[in-house]
């Protein structure tokens, strides 16, 4: 079965290349009829920040590069697992990183809270699939397929981390050649990240969407990345503000302890002052706007981008 094709964006009207996740479009696993939509949360016409719910066709937004540098970036923007932030941790990090080579995509994951058979897994299937479509596709985007990064934003750090630890875990049935591709990112950058899923660190609204009103102990551990690092986690780079009001900065320091106590290469960035959410825009003119300089400046040690 060939893997689904390129299309043009339907409901994202700035979207010029969209890759559907699945064959025929929908994600698997539907228990009940869902009704997607886009809801615009600024004033400001210039500086859109627009969320989208009710994800039921996972797709990825593709931006290419005018001078490729062979490698990519899977963008798991936050939302809370309630929904998916286009603007602010997403297209706007996309275009970013492609003015500087990187072949950006910006993953819309189903949302686990939404009545999916799979669960707290339904996310991580849509990550799984989609480093594997990158793989599978990197000839017609030119890009080395070994050199894909992940990188994600609150929840969407969540999904990021559980990709990074999890990303041998079977969670889905294979359904065509993509399938075969493997789901280690070449490196891993979960950026204020909801991590723990155990109180007091788990971030509340998060951890209702995966695990539902009453989770057992069980099932916080198996949604808690730093509870589940593998023997071989790709190096990681870590950033958060220690003033965050909505994830504490602990679920940072917990995926460090652990990812060295792997010993996983771990870059950790702790600002004062940044709060929580700050992505590109809302880190300007703070100490944190250097954050994505950071970031070039150790993937190039990383070999994700290649030294002329």
């Amino acid at each position: 079965m060939a893997s689904p094709p390129a299309t043009p964006s339907d409901d994202l009207p700035d979207a010029p290349e969209v890759i559907s996740l699945w064959p025929g479009g929908m994600g698997p696993g539907r228990l009940h009829p869902i009704t997607q939509e886009i809801v615009e949360r600024s004033k400001d016409p210039a500086t859109p920040d627009r969320a989208i719910h009710g994800i039921s066709h996972p797709r990825m937004v593709v931006f290419r590069p005018k001078q490729p540098n062979g490698a990519a970036v899977l963008i798991t923007p936050g939302g809370g697992y309630v929904r998916v932030v286009i603007d602010r941790e997403g297209y706007e990090m996309a275009r970013w990183l492609a003015a500087r080579g990187f072949t950006c995509f910006v993953l819309f994951y189903r949302l686990p809270g939404e009545g999916w058979a799979s669960g707290p897994d339904t996310a991580l299937i849509d990550a799984q699939r989609a480093i594997r479509l990158i793989r599978h596709r990197a000839g017609q985007h030119g890009i080395d397929p070994a050199r894909v990064a992940a990188m994600g934003f609150s929840a969407g750090g969540h999904l990021c981390a559980d990709l990074s630890s999890r990303f041998d875990a079977a969670v889905y049935a294979p359904m065509d050649a993509a399938d075969a591709m493997p789901t280690r990112p070449f490196c891993s950058a979960p950026i204020y990240p909801v991590i723990s899923m155990t109180p007091p660190l788990a971030h509340a609204g998060s951890r209702q969407q995966m695990l539902g009103d009453h989770p057992t102990a069980a099932q916080e551990v198996a949604h808690s990345p730093d509870r589940n690092i593998p023997a071989n986690p790709p190096p990681h780079f870590l950033l958060h503000a220690e003033d965050d009001p909505a994830v504490p900065v602990g679920n940072t320091l917990a995926l460090r302890d652990a990812l060295k106590s792997k010993g996983a290469r771990v870059e950790c960035h702790l600002f004062e002052q940044g709060g929580h959410g700050f992505g590109l825009r809302n880190a300007a003119g703070k100490p944190v706007a250097i954050w994505p300089q950071l970031w070039l400046n150790w993937v190039q040690t990383t070999g994700l981008v290649k030294q002329a």
